[in-house]
Formats: C-alpha cells, structure tokens, sequence
C-alpha cells in the first residue's frame, strides 16, 4: 500500500500549493484510521517539496513517486521510492530515498554505523545509509517481481539541509553501495546524476509502479524455521529500521565492554510480531561467530525447548547455549560478554522454585541475577504479554534496578508489526477491543494483508481452520484458561477438557512427552500435529502460525459495549488466590493473555466466543459472513 502515488510534475505541482503533506494525511487516516503526529507532518512539508525541485531539475518529470510505501509483511514504510525504467538495462528501475533534515552528524563513539544528531546527544541513531540499505534488501526479499533481478534496486540516503560536508564528515566513513549512497544538501548534483543514472526520464514511470505495487509477496521467512541456520552458520534475516538499530547498539556495546572493561545495557521493547526474537536469534548467530561467549534465555519452556530443537539441531553444543530466567543463580558476574533475554517480560521476583537448593534462597531478585552475569545483557520484552502472577518485566522496573546501580540503559522502542500480516491496525484493534489502548473499540475497518472473521460455533471455527491447514498454512486453536486440565487416560489417550455445546477437544499436552501423535507441550506450536488440541497462552506466547483460531472463554464476556472479565469462569491455578492476585490484576493478566493469543496470527484469526452476547457484538464490529456449520 502507498499513501499518496503521482507522476514526478504532479507531484512537484501539490508542493507548491502546500496541500500535499495534508493529502498525505488524509490517505493515512482513511487507510489506518489514526491521525497523523504533527511531527511527521512538518516532515512532509520539509522534505518532499525539496526533492520535487530536484525531480524536476533532473528532468525526471514522468517518473512515478511512490510516497509512503508500505514494505510488504510488515507495517514499517520507505519514505520514497521512485519508478520508472532502467536507461542501461531497459527493464524496470526503483530508487528508495530516506530523507533526512539532519545538518549536522557524528559518528557515536567511533562506531560507524550509529550517529548522533543535533538535539539527541545521547541517542544514537542509524546510519541512514545502513537504513535504506535495510529496506531495499527488505523489499528484495519480500516482492516476488524482484526476485533474482538484483540491478532493480537502489538506494539512497538524502540529507537535503546538511550544507556543509565538514558537519557530516563522518557518515562519509560508512560503506556504500548501489543498495545505499549517502548524498547531502551541499553536493545536491551528486543526487540528480545518480536518479539519471537509475531512471529514463523519457519513459512514464506509472506501468513500473503497477508491477512493483502488484506484485505477489514472498512468504515471510518464519522465525524458526531458519533458526539453525542463523545459529550455525549464517545470518538469515534482514534487519530494517530499528531492529538494525537495536543489533548495531549490541554489537557497539559488546566491543566497548571488551576495551574499556565497562558494562551496559541493552532494552528493546515492542508489541507482539515487531521482530525482538529476529533481533535475539540475529544477535546470538553473530556473537557466536564472533567468538564472543554469549548465551540466550527466557521464561518459556516451551520456547527455549522448541529453540533447543530447532536451532541447535543435532548439536548438543548449541543447545545447551539456551537457558530459562533461573538458571544464572551462580552464574560468575559478568562472565559472559552478552546474557540475550528474550521475553524479558517473563521474568520473575525470584529464581527460587521448589527444586531450588537451600543455599541459593536468598531472596535474591531474579533481574539482579541476569544483569550481574554478563557486561552486556540484553532485554527483550512486551508490556503487554505479562500474563502470569509474579511476572515483572516492565522497561520501568529494568531501567529502575539499573539506576540503582548505576549503569547505562541504551533503550529502543520498535515501532514496527511483521506478525498479523504486518498489519499495525489490526494490532492497535485488539488492544482498543481489549481495553489495554487508548481509546474505545472501535468497529474493525479491514486490511488487505490481515483477514479477521468471526465463527458462530466452535465446530464452524476449526473446520475453516482444517481448510487453511488443508492448503497448507500452519493454522491452530487456542483459547482462554477456562476448563479443567486432565492429565492423559491410563490408555495414552487425552481426554476432552474443552467442551462447548456438542463440540469437544483436549488442551495441548502438559508435559515433555509425546503420546500418540499428539506433540509435547514445547512443540505444540510447531509440531504439525499440535492442530489436534487446544493450546493455552503458555505454549502459544513466542510463536507464530498463519491461521489462528482463538476461543474467548467465559473469562471475558461483552457487556455494556464493552469487555469485562469474570474472575469464577477462570480456571488457571495461577489466578486461585486471591489475596496474592487480586481482582485488578487479574482483569489486566486475562486481557492481556487474550492479547497474546489473538496475536499469534501471520495471515488471520477467527475469533468464537462461548458467550452469545459476545458473538453479537463481535460480528457487530466485525463486517463480513459469520462463519459456521
């Protein structure tokens, strides 16, 4: 999707008139539903009308401006890119340009890939030539029309105000390539012999924005399945923005650690499907070839077993390189160069469990535990995925105890949606249907990379997902922790727990065993045959499928054009005291754990709920055919 399309001349027309940032606005409040920051608006009217003068001036006036295009699978958007053909090859020609209203740059702390800028003297940012290079190799990836034609493709940075080379000097020490120049305001001819270069100004650039905008889109390469070859051997994924971001900070502060015997840390916080366990497992491959001692953890068994299977195939070695929260209670301080803790949301007060020796109960917190044992530990987390009692990974808490202890917290918010089709709407939907977002609900308004449908029957909800599994997509249930649990038949078989009307399945399996064709409880979400059962927030939190079929138990009902919880309908042991987890932290933990199944989903979710009201409500605020039988 492009929030605003035209020839070069029509293009440079709307600047003049000053209507063009407004247009651009509108486009994204009728396709997003949100309003635009004031910021970004002066943005648009700082930048774009300097690059239609140089357009123009380029003679490029037929070349089509895709302005705000939205790279496929994921809601991040490159400024520009330019269409038109190739004057060398004769094929089709694109050109992203990252505008910049920088004027003046430094290289942070010597580390070529990060700058600083005037106003954010302790916030890197960046190169923005690693940046557009990151978007390109993005839409290589990703566009199937493009696959195989690498001469396609170029990038550049543009730093329109920077009028003294002296005030950017260092940027020019980056690497660059076709996939990324750097061009500045003061050698502006520079940038309109490199469009010529790449772009016939002879030639309508409309027909070779159609076959870019067309085209299918790869399948997004899904986190596991390329997990072993990026922990053994290479990198796999393509870092954009702020993931590049976040990677780059690691990497600097490991090497500052190592020369100066100093410790920091790294926080990145983003919503579900933003890329934090691309950037962890990009990270471990990297550090590991660079024979830094790095280890990974989290909170979820079922996770680091799946990662264990996956990443460390048939290599004891790696997989013992995956740990859980609790097991750095001796762990040596600041033994490792790097602890990465992905889902950091999971951590915990304590690492004491039932198991845990006498002598390692202290009372010690777990976070004083993870971040004494490496220089640079590395925070990954969601606000918004804590769904059990006694989890407190917050970024306030991180950066609180760092304070205390007077290190460095190098924090970075991702803003970007790869999960749910890349579809940042329908993320910030669930969050205003769940009451965890600003604002009321609010009807949902489609998007053509994410489908939301709404079933009348459990029994209509799995068949519909049997079809998309049937085809080939990796579909499963889920639902909210409201049926008793029951432990496997002394015949190996397992027993109907969720039952509704006539319908009935088991949960997912409780232990590490297999039994029959059902999949222990770690590979529920990735075992093809875990679409048997009914997975529960535990064993579907870190993972993704395509189809996700989520069952709202009556835990949470639509009353009085809202949701509320009902704590009696619950049947997680976590939420029976009541004195340890009262009704308030509750009603946050359950709609957060809807949260977390109902955004599982790369390519839709279908929603059932138990409650007829509910169902009422929610085909009111979905359009469409309810699904049943």
């Amino acid at each position: 999707m492009t929030l605003f399309r035209h020839s070069a001349i029509g293009f440079a027309e709307l600047t003049l008139d000053g209507s063009l940032a407004a247009r651009i606005a509108e486009q994204m409040r009728h396709h997003t539903g949100r309003r635009v920051a004031p910021a970004e608006v002066r943005s648009w009217e700082r930048s774009l009308p300097i690059l239609a003068q140089d357009l123009v001036q380029a003679g490029l006036d037929q070349v089509e401006v895709l302005v705000e295009h939205h790279l496929p699978l994921t809601s991040k958007r490159a400024d520009v890119i330019l269409a038109g053909r190739h004057p060398r090859t004769g094929g089709p020609s694109y050109v992203v340009v990252e505008l910049k209203q920088w004027s003046r740059a430094v290289a942070w702390q010597d580390d070529r890939e990060l700058v600083l800028i005037d106003g954010f003297p302790r916030d890197p940012r960046l190169h923005p030539v690693a940046q557009v290079r990151g978007y390109c190799d993005y839409l290589a990836d990703f566009t199937r029309f493009l696959d195989g034609d690498d001469d396609a493709l170029a990038g550049a940075a543009y730093l329109h105000n920077a009028n003294s080379e002296t005030a950017v000097k260092d940027l020019f020490e980056y690497p660059q390539d076709q996939r990324g120049r750097l061009f500045i305001g003061a050698r502006r001819s520079e940038f309109t012999d490199f469009l010529r270069e790449r772009l016939d100004p002879g030639v309508p650039g409309g027909p070779y924005a159609d076959q870019l905008i067309q085209s299918a889109v790869a399948p997004s390469k899904q986190l596991l399945a390329v997990a072993a070859d990026e922990v053994q051997r290479r990198e796999q994924f393509v870092l954009v923005a702020e993931q590049k971001l976040a990677h780059s900070v690691v990497l600097h502060e490991v090497d500052r650690a190592r020369r100066g015997d100093q410790k920091a840390i790294v926080l990145v916080t983003g919503g579900p499907g933003s890329g934090k366990s691309v950037i962890a497992l990009s990270l471990f491959g990297e550090l590991s070839r660079r024979g830094r001692s790095v280890l990974h953890a989290t909170g979820s068994r079922s996770f680091t077993q799946t990662l264990r299977k996956v990443a460390g195939h048939r290599q004891p070695r790696v997989q013992r390189m995956f740990k859980y929260f609790n097991q750095f209670m001796d762990a040596e301080p600041n033994d490792l160069d790097v602890l990465i803790l992905d889902e950091a949301h999971r951590i915990r007060e304590t690492s004491v469990d039932r198991y845990t020796k006498a002598e390692f109960r202290t009372g010690r917190p777990q976070i004083d535990e993870l971040i004494a044992a490496a220089r640079v530990p590395v925070f990954l987390l969601d606000e918004h995925q804590v769904v059990k009692p006694g989890e407190l990974g917050t970024a306030a808490d991180i950066e609180r105890y760092a304070a205390a202890l007077g290190l460095d917290v190098h924090r970075i918010d991702l803003d970007a949606q790869f999960r749910c089709g890349g579809s940042e709407e329908y993320v910030q939907w669930v969050l205003r249907l769940l009451g965890l977002g600003d604002g009321e609900p609010v009807a949902w308004r489609g998007d053509p990379s994410f489908e939301v449908v709404i079933a009348d029957t459990a029994a209509a909800m799995e068949a519909m997902l049997r079809e998309k599994a049937d085809a080939g997509y990796g579909a499963r249930m889920a639902a909210g922790y409201c049926w008793p649990w029951s432990d496997p038949r002394a015949d190996q078989t397992l027993v109907h727990d969720v039952r509704i009307d006539d319908w009935s399945r088991p949960w997912n399996l409780k232990g590490d065993r297999k039994i029959g064709d059902a999949p222990p409880a770690a590979l529920w979400a990735t075992d093809p045959n875990g679409f048997g059962q009914v997975g529960c927030v535990y064993t579907a939190q870190g993972f993704e499928y395509d189809w996700s079929g989520v069952i709202l138990g009556p835990d949470l009902v639509w009353r009085d054009d809202r949701f509320v919880t009902v704590r009696d309908a619950n049947k997680d042991p976590a939420f029976r005291n009541r004195k340890t987890v009262d009704d308030l932290t509750f009603d946050r933990l359950v709609r957060n754990t809807y949260k977390v199944l109902l955004t599982r989903g790369m390519v839709g979710t279908v929603l059932y709920s138990t409650d007829r009201e509910t169902r009422d409500a929610l085909q009111r605020l979905v359009a469409g055919d309810l699904v049943h039988i």
